[in-house]
């Protein structure tokens, strides 16, 4: 317990140091888009006011997923990384699909850009940006809701890359319209990534099977154990990283019951979960039941 609490105050700290930075760039690229008329700094700029919202959501979630669960709410706030996750994905979206839609726009009729004030304000967001992700790279694995803050903070250092080429770009060339292209190749580089968190956070909302576990290979291989005469019920979903929880009910030889075989029988079934497949599942719950109870069951069930 003391070394979850001491990972948990670590990533709230790691939070706080990024968010901070992330904010300064913001600020400042504000400034710079309202000064340049730039697309590339005014998408980037957006993207830093998702990323300041974000992070800001993704350290109130790393506080409340620090909280002992109760009687309430018996898994705790273990869900809120999910929420936070999901919630700055769904704004990467929106800001990506804005860019697409801007650029385009733009592409017909190209404002002037001023190179030099460009490269500045790119370069001190790429700085920024750099300093964010050495301060999260470590703990990005730890959970949704990091991986979610580490992400948007690369995806504004790819950003922040584009405005500076496009920078380089239109003062060697004077064609102003890289500025409209690198706002758009930032759209390109947020929009896959967060469709892919997107589908990752709903799937955990939606309760699916976590990723990595057949549950066909899980029946069969619990209809393999000695005395088991069938599966049903079978359920898995997935709380919080790393909190996948399984239940069946277990249909038995009714001797077990008698002989006194059933607890054998559970030992057997947890170990199955838990060792022999590669999403190892420690929180299990399994109902055994004699084969005549069937007869009672009102509906039918996989």
């Amino acid at each position: 317990m003391s070394h979850d609490h001491g990972a948990a105050t670590s990533s709230r700290t790691r939070l706080s140091i990024a968010l901070a930075i992330t904010s300064v760039i913001l600020i400042a690229e504000v400034v710079g888009a309202v000064t340049t008329d730039s697309l590339a700094l005014l998408v980037d700029a957006g993207h830093m006011l998702t990323d300041v919202a974000g992070l800001t959501a993704a350290l109130v979630a790393a506080g409340l997923m620090s909280r002992p669960a109760t009687s309430a709410r018996t898994w705790g706030y273990r869900r809120a990384e999910v929420l936070a996750a999901l919630g700055q994905a769904a704004v990467l979206l929106a800001v990506g699909i804005y860019a697409l839609v801007e650029g385009v726009q733009r592409l017909l009729a190209p404002p002037e850009v001023p190179s030099s004030s460009l490269l500045i304000f790119g370069i001190i967001g790429l700085v920024g940006n750099v300093a964010s992700l050495a301060v999260l790279s470590s703990s990005r694995g730890e959970n949704l809701n990091l991986r979610a803050a580490f992400l948007e903070v690369l995806n504004d250092a790819l950003g922040s890359v584009a405005v500076i080429a496009a920078a380089i770009l239109i003062s060697l060339t004077g064609w102003t319209r890289a500025d409209v292209i690198a706002g758009m190749l930032i759209a390109v580089l947020i929009i896959p990534r967060t469709v892919g968190l997107l589908r990752e956070t709903t799937g955990v909302l939606l309760e699916s099977t976590p990723r990595g576990l057949d549950l066909e290979a899980v029946r069969t291989h619990m209809l393999e154990l000695p005395h088991v005469r069938g599966v049903h019920d079978l359920h898995a979903s997935q709380i919080a990283t790393g909190l996948p929880i399984l239940s069946a009910h277990v249909v038995v030889e009714q001797g077990c019951f008698e002989d006194g075989h059933a607890p054998r029988i559970l030992d057997d079934l947890q170990s199955c979960v838990l060792e022999h497949f590669s999403v190892q599942i420690e929180h299990s719950t399994f109902q055994l039941e004699p084969v005549a109870h069937q007869a009672h069951e009102h509906v039918d069930h996989a």
